[in-house]
């Protein structure tokens, strides 16, 4: 679904570097800034430093004069208020009110918006009661009813990593890849190697062993151990046969 992102007359242009860098890594790209504090904002060294890499959407960044500008193309408007008004579009969860607009019931009743934007106001002001009446809903960001204050361009990443997760979210990627596993040779031979071990340290009777060593098996298969890690659990076998030895 097309998305996009509008800062009314944004002060610090720090936030936008900010906003920048929260849609980048959520996937977004269409940022549009409505009559900013700085003519060049889009070119501040602060903008630049704050984005940390997201400039491919600074430089396809729009500045406008109008909020009419900036909703050209738009069919589902969404403004973002800290606490909500008497009058205006209903005030929602941004996650239940992005529930219902991708849900499959939207789909199929013709309901889901091909695009949306989400605005934002001033640092200073929030946004213009007249900017939010002409929104068809009122995201407000579940915060503590004693301290809502949400800097600018964390709200842009949490309106922006929910509606991500919305639309299907990214995999994550693991960091390692996955271990192999010992194969049941490599785990025999180790617990064969115990074995020898535990009755030389006579934790294990030969001649009555019972089930200790079946339940060692069971519990190493549970463990789903590493061929790395089997070669550590010889070393300690290895470790207790030197010290059942004696010195040399």
């Amino acid at each position: 679904m097309k998305t996009r992102f509008i800062l009314i007359n944004t002060s610090h242009a720090g936030n936008v570097g900010g906003t920048a860098r929260a849609m980048k890594v959520m996937g977004f790209s269409d940022l549009v800034l409505v009559a900013p504090r700085w003519a060049n904002v889009l070119n501040r060294e602060e903008t630049i430093q704050r984005a940390s890499g997201a400039l491919d959407v600074l430089k396809n960044a729009r500045v406008v004069d109008t909020l009419n500008e900036a909703l050209d193309g738009i069919a589902h408007v969404c403004a973002t208020a800290m606490t909500p008004r008497d009058f205006g579009p209903p005030t929602l969860t941004p996650r239940d009110h992005f529930a219902a607009l991708t849900s499959p019931a939207a789909q199929t009743g013709g309901q889901r918006p091909e695009s949306v934007a989400f605005l934002f106001g001033s640092e200073r002001f929030g946004m213009q009661n007249e900017d939010v009446y002409r929104c068809h809903a009122c995201l407000s960001i579940p915060t503590d009813p004693n301290f809502g204050s949400l800097n600018l361009a964390a709200a842009v990443q949490l309106i922006a990593y929910d509606w991500r997760e919305a639309l299907g979210g990214f995999a994550v990627q693991p960091a390692t890849q996955q271990p192999r596993l010992a194969d049941a040779a490599e785990v025999a031979g180790m617990l064969g190697h115990w074995e020898q071990a535990l009755a030389e340290i006579g934790f294990l009777d030969p001649q009555a062993p019972k089930k200790l060593m079946p339940r060692l098996n069971q519990m190493f298969n549970r463990a789903q151990l590493s061929p790395e890690e089997i070669h550590i659990l010889r070393g300690v076998a290895k470790a207790m046969q030197q010290a059942a030895a004696g010195p040399k």
